[in-house]
């Protein structure tokens, strides 16, 4: 096993559009090295990654080149049999988000991470975005009860619908997109989901019959704070309000404003923020407003490779410096709960209680 100032020997498995951004991560980055990539099929990849070996097993890769992290970052159903075979070999590992398919998986993977005493880091890349960070500070500093209003629609045509239709023959699009945005929610409250509810609808005939591609949940938490999250995938979801990412209290509210030109298919757009406007309810003795909205302009943002660049960083940081995910793991676990109890809400028509 690797000493504290080699390079990591890490391992690619899937190279989708995340797993490709996370090779080049890893690629550029001299705290890693790439001792191979895992895919069923050959792919066409950037000139950088052309070099490394594509295998087409992930156990038999994983016995042969024993590498030190194992980046795991092909379709949810297998990421939780990967994460288990990655953690008894004694590796680290990187999962995309959902951490797995079922709450069991998900507590499985958290328990072998425990009991190999290694690293689990899960692809939450909100985490790491500085404006998404100041989003939730200024939330946090209103107080609760909350109200949370989230969606990230996408009017997907071409390669992106494909992609899309290819997720949910897995995930529907609240479980595979909710996850990030009710993780940003329980970050913001610390109080404890209590009740869920779903509603979805099948709005093509290119998605399977037991699928829908637009979905809306519904959460509620044991402070009071409430908040829905909405997702539509495919070429008939509107454009309209499109990105809505937006928090209130008692004491005001604190909103994403994003560029109205903006287009939902552009994979920047679902992390730019554009500006941060913060409102404040307070009022003086005439019943106006005592201060004026304040916009916060976020300069220089990162986009969606150098995210990525900086979730690896954070990855090699938690490895080399023994960084406590007790936490990071915890939530990992409670945002996929919330967003399967709202597919299965969808599914049966009566609320989850947690």
């Amino acid at each position: 096993m690797n000493s504290g100032t080699n390079p990591l020997r890490v391992l690619v498995a899937g190279l989708g559009n995340m797993g490709r951004s996370h090779a080049l991560a890893y690629h550029n980055n001299p705290g890693f090295e790439i001792v191979g990539f895992i895919n069923r099929s050959e792919v066409a990849l950037p000139e950088e990654l052309q070099g490394y070996t594509i295998h087409p097993s992930f156990p038999e890769a994983l016995a042969e080149l024993k590498p030190d992290l194992c980046s795991i970052c092909t379709y949810s159903d297998s990421h939780a049999d990967y994460a288990v075979m990655a953690f008894e070999a004694g590796c680290h590992v990187f999962v995309e988000k959902p951490l797995a398919t079922t709450v069991a998986d998900a507590e499985r993977v958290v328990a072998a991470a425990k009991a190999a005493e290694r690293k689990l880091v899960i692809g939450y890349i909100l985490r790491h975005h500085p404006s998404w960070m100041r989003l939730i500070e200024e939330a946090r500093k209103l107080g609760p009860p909350y109200v949370f209003r989230m969606n990230l629609n996408q009017q997907s045509s071409g390669p992106t619908w494909e992609t899309h239709k290819a997720l949910m023959q897995t995930t529907s699009p609240i479980v595979d997109c909710g996850v990030h945005y009710v993780d940003v929610m329980c970050q913001i409250t610390d109080a404890k989901p209590v009740q869920v509810r779903g509603m979805g609808l099948r709005l093509s005939d290119e998605v399977a019959p037991d699928m829908y591609n637009y979905g809306h949940l519904q959460v509620m938490f044991d402070d009071g704070s409430v908040g829905w999250y909405e997702a539509g995938w495919g070429p008939m979801i509107s454009e309209t309000a499109f990105f809505v990412k937006d928090v209130m209290s008692p004491k005001g509210s604190v909103s994403i404003v994003m560029d109205p030109n903006a287009k939902s298919d552009d994979i920047d757009t679902h992390t730019k923020t554009s500006l941060i406007r913060v409102h404040t309810a307070e009022t003086g003795a005439d019943g106006k407003f005592l201060r004026p909205d304040e916009d916060l302009a976020m300069a220089g943002e990162p986009g969606h490779q150098d995210l990525c660049d900086m979730e690896q960083a954070y990855v090699l940081k938690a490895i080399r410096e023994d960084i406590d995910l007790d936490r990071h793991m915890n939530d990992a676990v409670q945002s996929l709960r919330i967003c399967l109890a709202a597919d299965q809400s969808v599914r049966t028509g009566a609320p989850v209680i947690l």
